[in-house]
């Protein structure tokens, strides 16, 4: 079982303004890989918010940290920015299968700045901001992060695809 924490990057979700049902779609679509979410937070669009959570979220251990919001072209989106100032490798085949199968559903997929990367042990995945949103593109890389976090973790030590 991996150890997973969801962050949703909102300023009307952090002011109480907005729900967070972008974070719930993560937590159920992770649950049903059989992971153990063990923490949901909510921060504003501020870069330093962000990448505190996320060295938080790193230190207690997390395997995965997912990301939802904060990805597009506005002013306040800061979450690839605090991601990559965090990470010390990106893994960026995983946000460009995002984009790119998504891009079959809609041509404004294109438009996500969604990064991933490792920091020690944890993975981590940005993801766009809207439920549905959450769900298609992690109906893209679901398939292949158990095995990510079972290669990072030690778990797995074949990455060789088996005939």
């Amino acid at each position: 079982m991996f150890r997973v924490a969801v962050l949703t990057v909102s300023d009307k979700g952090a002011r109480g303004e907005r729900e967070d049902l972008s974070g719930q779609a993560v937590k159920e679509l992770v649950a049903d890989q059989g992971w153990q979410v063990d923490e949901i937070r909510i921060v504003s669009d501020d870069l330093a918010a962000i990448t505190g959570t996320l060295l938080d979220f790193v230190t207690a251990g997390v395997d995965l940290v997912l990301t939802t919001g904060g990805t597009g072209l506005g002013p306040r989106d800061n979450t690839p920015e605090a991601t990559l100032a965090v990470i010390e490798r990106e893994v960026p085949g995983l946000a460009e299968a995002m984009r790119w199968e998504t891009f079959k559903i809609t041509p404004r997929a294109i438009l996500s700045r969604a990064v991933a990367g490792i920091r020690g042990k944890t993975l981590i995945v940005n993801l766009p901001g809207s439920p549905q949103a959450v769900r298609e593109c992690l109906g893209v890389i679901l398939p292949v992060l158990g095995h990510a976090l079972g290669v990072l973790t030690g778990r797995e030590q074949e990455c060789a695809r088996k005939e």
